[in-house]
């Protein structure tokens, strides 16, 4: 091969070597940030980072309404001097428990599904973390839209695509190039 074409190879990949480190070095922390978050995530039931679901001691009966868990969720969180609006409830046939869960804070009050007795009131550690892995978590506290998750999720993305390719290059060229120069 031409030691023209491989003059121009090599320089390529100086180029590449150094726009790879700039876009890598920035990247490092936020992709540290989405592997613990990860590993946090897939453990969070192990680790208990998610409270645990509390069994009803009533065996049979009729279920009180979600209205009336919503009642006692938000009066749970009054005594407490959190923000009562609820973002959703969990129902739990098999356990016979419903969870509340909240908008402006990650607390869980888990309800007796037939007496309407609160089981338990913990913080749901999973939720913020899950917001930390993907960014919603400054949207959450400045109340934006989406914008910050889906900035944070597309240039990280986008970085390790870019990574991944680049360093498939970086690994491989100069491996080609000494076989060039050898023939």
């Amino acid at each position: 091969m031409g030691e023209s074409r491989i003059s121009t190879k090599v320089k390529a990949l100086r180029w590449l070597r150094v726009i790879h480190k700039w876009i890598g070095v920035p990247l490092v922390v936020f992709f540290l940030i989405i592997g613990i978050t990860s590993i946090l995530l897939a453990w969070k039931k192990k680790v208990e980072l998610l409270p645990v679901t509390q069994k009803s001691q009533t065996e049979n009966g009729i279920w009180i309404l979600p209205s009336e868990m919503v009642r006692i969720g938000e009066q749970e969180m009054k005594k407490l001097g959190k923000d009562p609006e609820v973002d959703r409830i969990d129902i739990r046939p098999d356990k016979g428990v419903g969870k509340v869960t909240f908008k402006t804070h990650f607390t869980e009050v888990q309800i007796d599904g037939f007496t309407g007795e609160v089981l338990s009131i913990e913080t749901r550690h999973s939720d913020w973390i899950e917001k930390v892995h993907d960014g919603s978590i400054v949207d959450f506290y400045f109340q934006g839209g989406e914008g910050v998750k889906l900035t944070y999720s597309t240039l990280t993305s986008l970085g390790l695509i870019f990574l991944g390719i680049s360093g498939f290059y970086l690994w491989y060229y100069p491996k080609l190039i000494r076989r060039w120069k050898r023939v």
